[in-house]
């Protein structure tokens, strides 16, 4: 998407600016490249600087339920200290490193429902002015994908996927939100657990993956959420048998009874692995959604408004993600995103969603 805006603070006939992205998804980690290409305006101006924004649309809850705004989580200087000649026409290439963390929008090629964007402001004689968003794809990393598509092989279908803001405690966690993927349980665990949610929380040389089970209630018991977390290496990816790996998560997270009253924000005790994958169900570890104005979660209370709110960013219940490779089948409905999701992206980069005023830094 190009985009082109005239810097109101500088006048009608101010420059104007395209970014273009190449072409093609990025993992996080890789490198974002393109260029800002400026065409000057009725005189000559003075740039002072041109940044990119990386931007994520991210769920807040908080005591009356829960919000979206849009946050910041990285910001970088790609060109400036130059005079923009009247008429003048002038590109930046620039080359980007994403943040680790960088949340995945894309499976397969196949949209999950989050909207990640890159701004450019432009700051010229004293005046600054951001453009609109730029679609921001992003690709699995290899160690990702062969989680997910491990899941799927096991039977386990995409429901949703959104940002939340907030920290996993125990963890490396850099940014302020976390993703968290939400999967409908394969029929093997469906009796134990009514959803599970995957977040990969990703460093240079590792990652530590967070799975996440809402469990059922018993006819005399009500349900309750457990919470596992386990560590991999990027260089995993081609050497592990990951649908016997990833199944022995599951029934460790199934089999994990969660310590009730810990006094903790999340108020469960969770699996933490070695840097190979091994995890000790009994080690502490919880969610907490304070950070930047939410709340820590309850016990039994976030899942119930959490899920019947649907998550307005994802795709909602029964969508579907197709994935088509090695027979992955995460939402196994081949080749199709349900329309809403696209719609509503695609919307929201043309201008449909008001974005202004809610910017977190």
């Amino acid at each position: 998407m190009v985009f082109k805006r005239l810097l109101g603070a500088i006048g009608v006939d101010g420059p104007s600016v395209d970014t273009v992205l190449d072409h093609g998804a990025v993992p996080p980690g890789g490198v974002l490249s393109g260029q800002v290409h400026l065409r000057g305006g009725g005189s000559a101006v003075d740039v002072e600087h041109i940044a990119l924004e990386l931007v994520a649309r991210v769920e807040t809850e908080h005591e009356e339920g829960e919000s979206e705004g849009f946050v910041v989580f990285e910001r970088f200087v790609v060109g400036g200290a130059f005079r923009l000649g009247e008429e003048a026409r002038y590109s930046v290439p620039f080359q980007v490193t994403l943040p680790w963390e960088t949340p995945v929008s894309e499976l397969y090629g196949q949209q999950l429902g989050i909207v990640l964007g890159v701004r450019t402001e432009l700051a010229v004689s004293g005046a600054r002015d951001k453009g609109d968003l730029d679609p921001l794809a992003v690709r699995p990393l290899p160690v990702q994908e062969a989680i997910l598509e491990a899941l799927g092989q096991l039977g386990f279908g995409f429901r949703s996927a959104d940002l939340e803001r907030g920290r996993i405690g125990g963890t490396d966690q850099r940014l302020p939100f976390y993703q968290e993927i939400e999967l409908t349980p394969a029929p093997q665990y469906a009796h134990a657990v009514n959803e599970i949610e995957v977040t990969f929380l990703t460093g240079f040389d590792r990652m530590e993956v967070i799975l996440e089970a809402d469990r059922r209630g018993g006819l005399f018991s009500e349900g309750h959420d457990a919470l596992v977390r386990f560590t991999v290496g990027h260089d995993d990816a081609a050497h592990r048998d990951w649908n016997t790996e990833v199944d022995g998560w599951i029934r460790q997270l199934v089999e994990h009874r969660a310590a009730h009253g810990s006094g903790a924000g999340y108020g469960h005790g969770a699996a933490y692995g070695d840097p190979y994958g091994h995890g000790d169900p009994y080690a502490g570890g919880y969610k907490d959604d304070s950070y930047g104005g939410g709340h820590g979660y309850d016990e039994h209370g976030r899942h119930d408004r959490h899920h019947d709110e649907h998550h307005r960013s994802g795709p909602g219940l029964g969508t579907a993600v197709a994935a088509g490779a090695a027979g992955l089948a995460v939402g196994v409905v081949g080749g199709l995103v349900a329309a809403e999701v696209v719609d509503e992206i695609g919307d929201f980069f043309e201008g449909d969603d008001d974005e202004g005023g809610d910017d977190e830094d």
